[in-house]
Formats: C-alpha cells, structure tokens, sequence
C-alpha cells in the first residue's frame, strides 16, 4: 500500500495524520491524481482582496474550473463583523457569479433581517467558489482546492462571528462529520473567533417546520455577538 492510499484510509477511519516539518511539501492526493501543496495555501495567505480575486479566477486546482461559468467570490462589507459561509454555490448563484440568489437568497436577507443584520453590511461566501454540477456536495478534493482561499476570506475580514450556513459548510469549516443537528445549538470556535451553526436556507423552504430551529440558532448567534 502506498503512502497517500494509506494516509486516506487513516483520514476515513477519522484518525489524525501528523507530517514532518521537514516535508516541505505535502500533497492531497484526489480522485483525479491532482494534488494541492502547502507551499501554494501558504502563498494564497499573503494576498489582498484584489489578487485573491484574480488568483481564484484563475485557478485550476480542480475540475470545477472546466465547468464553471463564473466564480462566486462572494459580496458585502469587507470589514463586516458578520460572516456568514454557505456550501457550494447551485448553479443560478455559478450563473450570477453571487452567493445565495433566487428563494434561498431572500430567506436569509429575511433572516439576517429578523437580528437586525442587513445582509449589505455582512459578509457572504461559499466554502468552495465554482458551482459543482448537478448542484451536488464538493468533493474532498474540491474543498481541499479552496481551503487557502476561505481561509484567506476570513483573515482579511476579520469578523467577530461566523455563520456556517448548512451541513456541508458546517462540516469543513469545523473539521467534523457529526450531523447538523448536533452542532447547531453550539458555540464553536475557529482560533478566536465564534462559530454557531444554522440550517441552509434551501433546507428551511422544504423543511418549514425546522423554522423555529433557525430562530434560535439565530438568537444564539445574536447573544454571541452581542457579548463579544
């Protein structure tokens, strides 16, 4: 068995893989044999707003760039104290170039709205910033492309809370597979900076009963801020 074969079955069984300082590169084997080094996460973490753009629009990391229409960046006040990280961009958003747009879109303006958030003054994006086909969940791969760029996002906003927005953004953002309704109702926390988990949108207009749900995990995101 080869090293990346058995460093992915380890990651799968959730047993942490410790790697040498020494190893100046370390490469994330997908199922497309590309691979994303820690030298290039490391660049990324250096760009401003302007050549973090450009360097997402010209990335080719994963085969969502052959796919893709345009990038969703993401919009909103670049110094908000509100973040809020969704999944994978659906198509319309891919076709906009925007997150969170047609019905999904106005419930959480509405939502934002509802804790005295105006979504212009926050900051919105996705976990991974090209549209996967079929609307289906990013590969590993695929998150793993982004990772340096979200990464990036949050350091030059600097927000003082984070919304993440559905299960898939949940997990990656948290390192964790446990189900949404076991992280929502939580404060988690990235370095310093608070984390509450709330149900996407797209789910809440299927879901109207899990409503009242959101109302709370929006109050619990609210009292956070507010004692920060």
């Amino acid at each position: 068995m080869d090293n990346s074969t058995r460093l992915q079955y380890l990651e799968a069984m959730g047993i942490d893989v410790w790697v040498s300082k020494k190893q100046a590169v370390v490469e994330i084997e997908n199922s497309d044999n590309e691979s994303i080094s820690t030298n290039e996460i490391e660049n990324t973490l250096t760009l401003d707003w302007d050549e973090l753009k450009q360097q997402i629009t010209d990335c080719s990391k994963c085969d969502l760039s052959e796919s893709r229409k345009q990038i969703v960046f993401g919009e909103g006040d670049i110094n908000a104290e509100w973040m809020l990280v969704g999944e994978a961009p659906n198509q319309d958003e891919g076709l906009a170039g925007k997150p969170f747009v047609g019905q999904s879109g106005f419930l959480l303006t509405e939502m934002l709205r509802a804790i005295g958030v105006q979504r212009e003054s926050a900051y919105i994006t996705n976990i991974v910033k090209c549209s996967p086909p079929d609307n289906k969940d990013p590969k590993v791969n695929e998150l793993k492309s982004c990772d340096g760029y979200l990464k990036r996002q949050i350091e030059l906003v600097k927000p003082k809370i984070i919304l993440a927005v559905g299960r898939v953004a949940a997990h990656a953002l948290l390192g964790t597979k446990q189900p949404i309704s076991e992280l929502r109702g939580t404060v988690h926390y990235i370095e310093d900076i608070p984390v509450v988990v709330v149900y996407h949108p797209a789910y809440l207009l299927r879901s109207l009963l899990e409503k009242r749900k959101a109302w709370q995990d929006l109050q619990l995101a609210l009292k956070v801020y507010q004692e920060k």
